[in-house]
């Protein structure tokens, strides 16, 4: 198989769809492998370590889509890369659907075989291609959330872990998932008070034996969510639902009635939409807007700002599917791989992901129906 990997073009985005390691695997199993000239630069790798490692360099992200059979990405492909995609090509990439209807339309327009990385599942139910990014994103929720306190940067002028005779800053985490444990690891190291909301009692009781006394759990519900915003200086959005948009936990009203001026709000689920209702997403270039007198961060590509640790975290994680994708072809994969069944979102015109399908009001078809 022809399998192409071009350079990420969303804002300030410097991660990287295959490394030369990953090249080497691939070319190692037959197949052949273009890179776009740059494409590894943002995470440290040279053109010329891909030429060694046995891969083409072209020089236009069109002559990657024109030409390879499967396209191997980081970032859901921005207006100008999926109106390159044809039928039956596969697109292996971060989708993230179900907020995003333009791109929906696009990945149906384009009858393209579309393998979203958060949906795939493993064994246990869980995440596996998700798991790294959220990690990445978990730890610098609170990084930025920190930086975002100092008064120099809107922020209260707050240290999140105070010093003797100076009380520590509240810390509230929505969600006790992968994000929330990472956030949680990182806001105790640097001395908060932290609070996670969840609700699954097993999740808490796992939380529990994780953290001990050094955090708190609250069921999740108004009630405990509204006490915790009042006293909240930094808030991390930590929801997800897999392929599904979303909930929206905190209103606008919730932030303007309840939350001290120069609190920070950080939503890590803009990906999938945001559990905040004043979420939009922003970049690395204006990573900030105020809400009253709230600032609230909304990167969509929060792991893009540190690209080495995060495109090694990724490939490790992508290129054992990616080989499968390439020795068997999508069909014969997901027929023998009913987790990464999970992954197909589009397949050939048709939405094969129901919590896309019910986000956007559209068809759903089963993939066994189309594969036979």
């Amino acid at each position: 198989m022809i399998i192409g990997t071009p350079t990420e073009i969303k804002n300030n985005e410097f991660r990287v769809g295959i490394i030369p390691a990953g090249v080497k695997a691939m070319v190692d199993e037959g197949h052949e492998v273009l890179v776009q000239a740059g494409a590894g630069e943002g995470s440290g790798f040279t053109d010329e370590e891909y030429v060694g490692a046995g891969a083409r360099i072209v020089q236009t992200a069109r002559e990657i889509f024109d030409n390879a059979e499967m396209v191997i990405k980081v970032k859901e492909p921005q207006e100008v890369e999926y109106n390159m995609l044809r039928e039956n090509q596969i697109l292996f990439t971060y989708l993230h659907l179900a907020p995003d209807s333009a791109q929906t339309m696009g990945l149906i327009k384009s009858k393209a075989i579309c393998v979203a990385y958060e949906t795939i599942t493993d064994i246990l139910g869980a995440l596996p291609l998700l798991v790294p990014m959220s990690e990445v994103a978990g730890r610098m929720s609170v990084q930025v959330g920190a930086y975002y306190l100092q008064r120099t940067n809107g922020g209260l002028g707050m240290l999140l872990g105070g010093v003797p005779g100076v009380e520590q800053a509240e810390v509230i985490i929505l969600g006790g998932g992968i994000v929330g444990i990472n956030a949680a690891k990182m806001a105790i190291g640097l001395g908060a008070k932290v609070t996670i909301l969840e609700r699954s009692t097993a999740r808490m009781q796992y939380l529990d034996d994780i953290f001990g006394s050094r955090i708190s759990t609250l069921m999740s519900n108004g009630y405990t969510l509204e006490e915790k915003l009042k006293v909240a200086d930094l808030v991390i959005g930590a929801v997800l639902i897999p392929g599904a948009a979303a909930p929206k936990l905190i209103s606008e009203e919730m932030i303007h009635r309840l939350m001290k001026p120069g609190s920070v709000l950080v939503d890590v689920a803009v990906d999938q939409g945001g559990c905040m209702e004043t979420t939009r997403p922003t970049t690395h270039a204006d990573p900030v807007f105020k809400v009253g007198e709230v600032v609230q961060y909304c990167v969509a590509n929060m792991p893009g700002a540190v690209p080495r640790t995060s495109t090694f975290a990724l490939t490790n994680v992508t290129v054992p599917y990616a080989l499968k994708l390439a020795a068997h072809g999508v069909e014969d994969a997901i027929r023998n791989d009913p987790h990464l069944k999970a992954g197909v979102n589009t397949y050939k015109g048709h939405v094969t992901c129901k919590a896309v399908a019910e986000a956007h009001g559209l068809e759903y078809t089963d993939i066994d129906t189309l594969i036979g």
